[in-house]
């Protein structure tokens, strides 16, 4: 997919928000929070990439919406029914979407990584989970939550109960409660460097590789024409990324710069 950007105006990266986490009021906080952001980049955004994990949980019954986020739905479909376009890649913590951002907010929705052209630059762009080595029982388990059958075993629980079991385990999570915070591993341990550096050597070469799913905000210079963004999150860092058509930024909406990773 290609996209021309116009003089003045930047693409957006962010990820991670996991609404609904840790409670009700904090995920509430959150919400007007990114809310907000999104009135201010309106006039300059030529587009919107949601890089995974919107929500902390999600699934989608046939008839049943799971209760909140009104505010970054009706926001969402707000700046697609202006004219600017929003793209949504599934997380592992909201894989069982299926067809209500397309039909309700006109948000096309990516299950893997993709390839985009924007502003003549070649991104790829993807949650992260389950990519690079090790992990073998998530992505063990990855295959299970993503198979049909049991997504639909699953809907047939009653919404009560099967988002009442999903939230207990969703509390387990790093992304819920306000864990220790993410800590940089090193060039040779971060796994989603290691992923871009087997696509750079199998000759699938991007200018930039933008990642969710860390929740720490990285800007690491591969090589000499490529680079590793990771997006952090909007639990602690509250970061996110621009592209101007030249140069990518990292950046974060609550002065949490010094906590970006850098390694230009």
């Amino acid at each position: 997919m290609s996209m021309h950007i116009s003089p003045g105006k930047k693409i957006y990266f962010l990820s991670d928000f996991h609404l609904g986490a840790p409670n009700a009021e904090q995920s509430l906080q959150r919400e007007k929070l990114l809310v907000r952001f999104l009135n201010e980049i309106e006039p300059t955004a030529a587009a919107i990439f949601i890089v995974g994990d919107m929500f902390d949980f999600w699934y989608e019954y046939t008839k049943v919406v799971p209760r909140g986020y009104t505010r970054i739905l009706g926001k969402l479909a707000q700046l697609t029914d202006s004219g600017i376009p929003i793209h949504f890649f599934v997380g592992n913590h909201d894989m069982w979407m299926n067809n209500y951002l397309q039909q309700e907010l006109n948000i096309p929705v990516y299950f893997e990584p993709r390839a985009f052209e924007l502003g003549g630059k070649k991104f790829w762009i993807g949650h992260g989970d389950g990519l690079g080595p090790g992990d073998g029982g998530y992505k063990a388990l990855k295959k299970v939550f993503r198979n049909p059958v049991c997504q639909t075993l699953f809907g047939m629980i009653p919404p009560a109960i099967g988002i009442g079991v999903a939230d207990y385990f969703s509390r387990k999570s790093r992304a819920k409660g306000g864990g220790k915070e993410e800590v940089w591993l090193g060039e040779e341990r971060e796994w989603l460097i290691t992923y871009c550096k087997e696509l750079i050597a199998s000759r699938k070469n991007f200018d930039f590789f933008v990642f969710g799913h860390r929740h720490l905000p990285i800007d690491f210079r591969l090589n000499d024409t490529s680079r590793y963004i990771n997006l952090g999150d909007w639990i602690r860092y509250f970061t996110y990324a621009t592209f101007d058509g030249v140069e990518v930024s990292v950046q974060s909406y609550t002065g949490m710069e010094h906590k970006i990773i850098r390694n230009w």
